[in-house]
């Protein structure tokens, strides 16, 4: 796991970085756990594009990712660690004792042929996944539920981590990735250990072209639109915004504009927000 960089032959090359996937050890994906992804565009079941700047990108399939981690106190050894187009974080095929095969989200430092738990009085170990009253305080998690037996739904990107800062009561709370201080049921499972492919964030992309082979089109500021295609457009020369504030095509405030909902139900479980930038 690592950057590679690239000799500056085209202007496109001279800061475009990637991974260099050392840490693959397999191309194809087991085809058992794969299910065929359709491309949506950004549009909804109505045909509507509720998504913009969606569309193209390379075929993908999706693999299924065993998030719930529900086969406990049964040995599962890591046959093979896998790239996924998907996702940021690598995966990794594991087997268990009854010959069943799950992808996991991998974590840090899992290795081929690592035997991994999950139960109720596992061994506190990257990669295995218990409950989090049976999880020491300070202990950096991912892979977290927030509804016991639903599945992870918190720190699943690489590089992600979150940390166990005290226990009361029913409740666990937990400082997440972005600085928010949350509770969480302590008979939610997590998984130890930090999320692989931690060099993730550091990837140049280097070209407009790999941003489409990504499924991404390109985003056209307003003040360079007309003033029926955007608010912002219009004028002679660099006018600049146009409105008291910045918006968006239909005239929504945009920065600084808290789109939160005022009563949230999860709001009771926010003891600490994230930092405002």
């Amino acid at each position: 796991m690592g950057i590679k960089r690239y000799k500056p032959t085209t202007p496109s090359l001279r800061w475009r970085t990637g991974a260099d996937f050392t840490e693959i050890t397999k191309s194809e994906p087991e085809k058992s756990l794969t299910v065929a992804l359709r491309k949506s565009g950004g549009r909804n079941s109505n045909g509507r594009i509720t998504c913009r700047h969606r569309g193209g990108g390379h075929k993908r399939r999706y693999r299924i990712i065993d998030f719930k981690r529900d086969k406990h106190d049964m040995a599962a050894k890591v046959l093979s660690i896998e790239y996924d187009p998907n996702r940021s974080s690598r995966i990794a095929l594991v087997q268990y004792e009854d010959a069943e095969k799950r992808y996991i989200i991998a974590p840090l430092d899992l290795k081929v042929n690592d035997e991994i738990f999950s139960g109720e009085n596992v061994e506190i170990r990257p990669g295995n996944a218990l409950p989090i009253r049976n999880i020491p305080l300070g202990t950096f998690i991912h892979n977290i539920e927030l509804i016991p037996g639903h599945g992870a739904i918190l720190a699943r990107s690489a590089g992600a981590s979150a940390q166990i800062m005290a226990k009361e009561g029913a409740r666990a709370h937990v400082k997440l990735p972005s600085g928010e201080m949350r509770l969480v049921p302590v008979n939610c499972y997590a998984v130890i250990g930090q999320v692989g492919n931690t060099d993730h964030e550091a990837i140049m992309i280097g070209k407009a072209g790999r941003t489409r082979w990504l499924g991404i089109r390109p985003t056209v500021r307003g003040v360079v639109m007309n003033p029926i295609d955007h608010p912002h457009g219009g004028g002679e020369g660099k006018a600049g915004q146009g409105n008291p504030h910045p918006v968006s095509p239909w005239g929504m405030p945009t920065k600084g504009y808290k789109t939160r909902k005022g009563k949230k139900v999860s709001d009771k479980m926010i003891i600490k927000h994230r930092p405002k930038k």
